[in-house]
């Protein structure tokens, strides 16, 4: 998993790998992983995320395959845009 920008603040990493079937899977872990940063918690539900360079969009996390050895990108709101 690749945090970007005010994500990688929160989260105090730029990245960490992921053990899960789907992205909701791979959010739970990180919300587990990192209770002690509630920045990041509020900021994970704002965020785009990107899996094997494709947009999740509006697609329920839950339905959403994550494939081994793949990426998982995390994208909070940017300015402009």
């Amino acid at each position: 998993m690749h945090f970007w920008a005010a994500a990688k603040a929160a989260a105090g990493t730029a990245e960490e790998p992921y053990r899960a079937a789907t992205l909701a899977e791979a959010l739970d872990a990180v919300r587990a992983r990192h209770a002690d940063r509630p920045q990041l918690l509020r900021l994970l539900g704002h965020c785009s995320y990107l899996v094997d360079s494709a947009q999740v969009g509006a697609r329920p996390h839950a339905e959403v395959a994550l494939t081994e050895g793949g990426t998982v990108e995390i994208l909070p709101p940017f300015a402009g845009g």
